[in-house]
């Protein structure tokens, strides 16, 4: 049911469940929470977040993939689309939302920019493809630049679970 994406160095794929042990340790890890929240994740809240990863693509046809090394097969990270249904308005919450994260060792080489476009590409072929939005914590410049590469523009600035963060927007391709 998850498509599976290649890319010259990456494979873009459903989470299966050998993949959980992958998944706590990468949101363990303190550089890939700076951002996002700044704390790490404990299992028990990793496995429902991981959960909810794998039934999204059940309830919305689409989802986040498992990012790997072609390589090797190692999980690096995750990117894909989902609904947060985080409340903070209408004008952000109407749209899938789209993330991304790699593991420390993976920063830095462009990998991340490879998954999200490759997962933007598949996305903006879908019916549904349209208008996404993305939220990024002020002062996370990688991640600005992969939102600024794939054509995201600012929304607002506001506060979300005590951190700034900017929201974005990105229209159907044309």
């Amino acid at each position: 049911m998850v498509p599976v994406i290649e890319t010259e160095r990456l494979i873009l794929r459903g989470f299966e469940r050998a993949d959980f042990p992958a998944y706590v340790a990468l949101w363990q890890e303190p550089e890939v929470v700076r951002f996002i929240g700044g704390t790490p994740r404990s299992e028990n809240e990793s496995w429902g977040r991981f959960l909810g990863i794998v039934g999204h693509w059940t309830m919305e046809g689409f989802g986040q993939w498992a990012i790997a090394r072609r390589e090797d097969g190692v999980v690096i990270g995750q990117t894909g689309f989902f609904r947060a249904m985080r409340g903070i308005g209408e004008d952000f919450d109407a749209a899938p939302e789209t993330g991304w994260v790699l593991s420390a060792p993976a920063h830095g080489r462009g990998l991340g920019g490879e998954a999200v476009a490759a997962a933007h590409r598949w996305f903006g072929a879908q019916p549904f493809g349209g208008v996404s939005h993305a939220m990024i914590e002020v002062g996370h410049e990688a991640s600005f630049a992969v939102a600024r590469r794939l054509g995201y523009q600012a929304l607002r600035e506001t506060e979300y679970s005590g951190d700034r963060v900017m929201l974005l927007r990105r229209d159907r391709p044309s």
